[in-house]
């Protein structure tokens, strides 16, 4: 009688993305998070069909109107329909943090994986250059590079995902140092294996998971951090819808048009919240518990 040992097909890449949206959305906070974050990313791309108003038409005769059936969250000291621009405002946002951290996730992560491979000076010197930046608060560095080179979107997505990529180096480079002292580092090297084969056979799916929930993170404070530099002025230049933006040109109107300001206010905290909610639920579906690491 012959035994016949059945063995279990490897799972695609799909299969796993299905199994860790699905795991996600089994928690209350995940789901909450995950609903909230599709639902701005959908906003972001379809809202131009279907805005009501022309986002940059001024009409001082409509300036400050409450809330009303036309002007659903009302308009602002410029005449401008309060609506639609705040559902136009998270494209920007979104597009500039969303490759932001994609950058800051590469860079960041491939940098940290070989310093913690290498060692020695080059880590040293590298580490040390990185210890450096992140001494400087990047408010100030972000202001003098968008005073310089301006503040289109080709400046400030490389300059995002540069100053929150530093963060991941230190995270990524801390996930390598546990894993290259593994046994199956050891026999790669043995067998003659290159930094490169070692660092994307070897470490990357290792230290892969953590890495990104990192990067994942770092989405949220992004767009806190691009918010505020509209809001200072360094953003995003008017007319273009931006939440920041909304905030810093309507924070004289609480007391008399409350609604110029609420609505941004509201999108922003939102998204931010979905994206943290998805954060962590993400990180938990991965098996990473970032409650019982200290923040870097």
């Amino acid at each position: 009688m012959t035994l016949v040992i059945k063995q279990e097909k490897p799972k695609s890449t799909f299969s796993k993305i299905v199994e860790i949206i699905s795991t996600m959305a089994s928690r209350p906070s995940g789901l909450i998070g995950l609903i909230i974050l599709v639902f701005h990313v959908t906003l972001a791309i379809t809202s131009p069909l279907y805005a009501p108003h022309d986002y940059k038409a001024i009409d001082p005769s409509l300036m400050l109107q409450a809330p009303s059936s036309e002007y659903w969250f009302g308009t602002d000291s410029l005449g401008r329909d309060v609506f639609t621009r705040t559902i136009l405002g998270g494209r920007t946002a979104l597009t500039v943090t969303f490759f932001g951290s994609l950058i800051a996730l590469l860079w960041g992560g491939a940098l940290g994986i070989f310093c913690g491979l290498v060692g020695g000076k080059i880590d040293d010197v590298v580490m040390r250059i990185i210890d450096a930046f992140l001494s400087i608060p990047w408010i100030l560095a972000m202001l003098l590079i968008v005073s310089l080179l301006g503040t289109s979107t080709i400046v400030l997505i490389p300059a995002l995902g540069f100053f929150y990529g530093k963060g991941i180096v230190r995270v990524a480079r801390a996930a390598t140092h546990d894993v290259i002292a593994k046994d199956f580092i050891v026999s790669a090297r043995a067998r003659g294996h290159g930094n490169f084969s070692i660092i994307w056979n070897e470490i990357l799916p290792n230290v892969r998971d953590a890495i990104m929930v990192e990067g994942a993170m770092r989405w949220s404070w992004m767009l806190l951090g691009f918010s505020s530099l509209s809001f200072l002025g360094f953003g995003v230049s008017p007319p273009t819808p931006d939440w920041g933006l909304m905030i810093s040109n309507a924070r004289g109107l609480m007391s008399f048009a409350y609604w110029a300001v609420l609505a941004p206010i509201f999108g922003l905290s939102s998204l931010i919240i979905g994206i943290n909610l998805t954060a962590d639920a993400f990180a938990k579906a991965l098996g990473i518990d970032r409650s019982t690491k200290a923040p870097v």
